[in-house]
């Protein structure tokens, strides 16, 4: 447990490193810089970001997680007070991708050290913990920034001092209570803390390519790709929608926001341990998926009428929060099982894949969605979304795992696939 919350906090404040959103408009005004060229830079440190995220995730294979991650969170520190130092949109970019580039890294350990310190019986949980680290970091800039930047002249300067200092000494923190798992205890598959269920012949070599010459995991990377359209879109750009949709203050698109943020932490974790309790992913992430469909088509249905209620749109919101919260746990502990059966020394590759796609997806949505709404509307933005989320389900059937729970005392063990050739 103390080693899982290191890996939780470690997410958390990889996170918060990146986290540029409460000063981008004094960035803007310092640096003379519009909002188009502050979208390129975003897009093209995000792309550098994903290509470093994978190749994180497998030297975090080859070479333990806590090699990987403590030297470069300590890195990641550093590279936040370098941001001090800029004063063009091209030093922007060069320092936002170095930090991009290290943060990607940083995350790609995490993942698999989660993995590591939670057995079957706990992973959807612990794994809802960790999503905390991505969505908490949004909190913790945004309530940091706005206790301090009246404290320093609203000097963006100074939330990059913060967030350097705050980071070395977590880091620290972090490397004296955090830990590693042998190669040989990396390659189990552990049902709970005393039980094994099989093993990997460590005396084989790893190939990343094994990973891909599974349906499965080609399911995992097309479903969650297409899954992140509306994550994302939410994430980036929830407020914004909201307000221009529905004609909402920044405080009140903010406040609906906040519901859907609240409902969908809380049911990572209930919900991750229902899942963990029944031993069932597939079912839970496919009946959250479809409360996610019904709550988008209801809100595109929304959109364009004269007058919404603020509590009919937080109500919806929330509840859209809740679908995606629910579905979201039980498929990375399914995503992180599946890959285990292929090879469970693959769990960093496996994750790093992740990591890529949706900083990949990021940049999609970045570049795609305010030219779709520039050309049509929000509600044919929001339609895509919700045709992407539909897809994730027939893709869903080729996910490994049961749809039923087990009887009771009956766990099938998995058999770790060998190399083909």
């Amino acid at each position: 447990m103390r080693i899982l919350a290191m890996a939780v906090l470690a997410s958390l404040i990889g996170s918060y490193e990146g986290q540029i959103a409460p000063v981008v408009p004094l960035l803007l005004d310092d640096l003379d810089m519009s909002l188009v060229t502050y979208g390129s830079v975003s897009a093209l440190a995000l792309t550098v970001g994903a290509v470093a995220a994978m190749v994180g995730g497998r030297l975090t294979d080859q070479f333990g997680r806590v090699r990987v991650l403590i030297p470069l969170m300590l890195l990641t520190a550093l590279a936040c007070f370098g941001m001090t130092l800029v004063g063009s949109p091209g030093e922007l970019l060069a320092a936002r991708a170095v930090l991009s580039v290290l943060d990607g890294m940083v995350m790609a350990a995490t993942a698999p050290l989660v993995r590591d310190f939670s057995p079957r019986m706990g992973r959807a949980q612990a794994f809802g913990f960790w999503t905390w680290g991505p969505v908490g970091a949004n909190f913790l800039a945004a309530a940091i920034a706005g206790l301090t930047l009246p404290l320093f002249n609203n000097s963006w300067h100074s939330q990059f001092l913060i967030m350097g200092s705050v980071s070395l000494v977590i880091s620290l923190v972090i490397a004296f209570n955090i830990a590693d798992l042998t190669p040989q205890l990396r390659a189990q598959i552990q049902q709970t803390e005393h039980r094994s269920l099989a093993a990997a012949d460590i005396a084989r070599p790893v190939r990343m390519r094994e990973l891909f010459g599974h349906a499965t995991m080609w399911a995992h990377v097309v479903g969650i790709s297409v899954w992140l359209v509306l994550y994302l879109t939410l994430s980036l750009f929830g407020q914004t929608m909201l307000a221009d949709s529905f004609g909402l203050s920044a405080a009140s698109a903010s406040a609906v926001m906040s519901g859907f943020w609240v409902l969908n932490l809380g049911t990572l974790i209930v919900v991750g341990r229902i899942s963990d309790r029944l031993q069932l992913r597939k079912p839970i992430t496919a009946a959250g998926t479809v409360l996610a469909v019904l709550m988008t088509g209801y809100l595109v249905v929304l959109i364009g009428r004269d007058s919404i209620a603020i509590g009919h749109l937080l109500v919806a919101g929330a509840l859209l929060g809740a679908g995606m919260g629910a579905a979201y746990g039980p498929w990375m502990a399914n995503y992180s099982e599946n890959t285990e059966d292929i090879d469970p020394r693959l769990q960093g590759s496996a994750w790093g894949v992740y990591s890529f796609l949706t900083r990949a997806m990021a940049v999609v949505v970045l570049f795609l969605l305010p030219r779709v709404v520039e050309a049509a509307s929000w509600s044919l933005w929001l339609s895509i979304g919700l045709v992407c989320m539909v897809l994730f389900l027939p893709v869903m059937l080729l996910f490994r795992g049961p749809w039923r729970r087990p009887a009771a005392g009956v766990v099938a063990a998995p058999a770790v696939e060998k190399a083909e050739g």
